[in-house]
């Protein structure tokens, strides 16, 4: 099946065109159940994103937030998820804080990651083993085509099973928390959201390329359950124009 894909001039439109789409995806979910689960990632397009949804008028009272992943940093550090959507988005707009479920990277890594898929299972009634499937999940694409935390070569990448991992970017040397893939997959919708001349090669080799999972994480989404939207900005989408 061809991707689906929506093409905007710059990363700013991008970034409005998912906003739009994920307050489409939330406002069905809410009339169809009590609550909406959402799930996020960081970046400097996201913060676009965040910086637009801050100013839509939008009830949030519904919703559950949670993140894709996370730096082994506190909050309050610039390298923190959380305190980016926090900054440019969740205070901004009043957002509830008892539906703000980040992940605690400020303890050892390895803890947050078990705390995190605890409160997983908490939030969504899993008995173990179950996979929660969020209402949407938004992610992003590096250009050596890691998604979330799961960077090429890395054993998580491959762990169709669990919830959570701690890992390790000896590249970046940067410890993180992220969902797995099992989590990735079951979404009821993914929007991947990537801009930049950078991240061609790597939308080539997710949308044309041998697949080859462990060393190009984002071929991931070829096999999600729901649906896949990317959105990018011309820039990145010119091998695919």
């Amino acid at each position: 099946m061809t991707p689906r894909t929506e093409i905007s001039p710059t990363p700013a439109a991008a970034a409005e065109a998912c906003g739009l789409a994920l307050l489409d995806i939330l406002t069905a979910a809410l009339a169809a159940r009590p609550t909406a689960s959402l799930a996020i990632s960081g970046g400097s397009t996201p913060k676009l994103l965040f910086a637009w949804l801050a100013e839509q008028p939008f009830d949030w009272s519904r919703v559950h937030l949670f993140w894709v992943d996370e730096r082994a940093v506190p909050p309050g550090d610039p390298q923190s998820n959380f305190t980016l959507a926090d900054t440019h988005w969740l205070t901004p707009a009043a957002f509830p804080k008892e539906n703000i479920h980040r992940i605690h990277a400020e303890k050892p890594v390895g803890e947050a990651a078990s705390l995190y898929a605890d409160h997983i299972r908490g939030h969504f009634h899993l008995a173990e083993g179950q996979i929660p499937v969020f209402d949407v999940i938004q992610q992003g694409m590096g250009a050596d085509v890691h998604t979330a935390s799961l960077f090429p070569g890395d054993p998580a990448v491959l762990d169709s099973t669990g919830l959570t991992a701690a890992v390790y970017v000896d590249k970046l040397k940067s410890a993180r928390i992220t969902l797995l893939p099992a989590v990735l997959v079951a979404a009821r919708h993914t929007l991947m959201l990537v801009c930049g001349e950078d991240k061609q090669p790597a939308l080539e080799t997710v949308f044309h390329g041998p697949e080859n999972i462990a060393h190009y994480p984002a071929q991931w989404t070829r096999h999600h359950q729901g649906e896949v939207i990317w959105f990018l900005d011309e820039a990145a989408s010119r091998p695919l124009s």
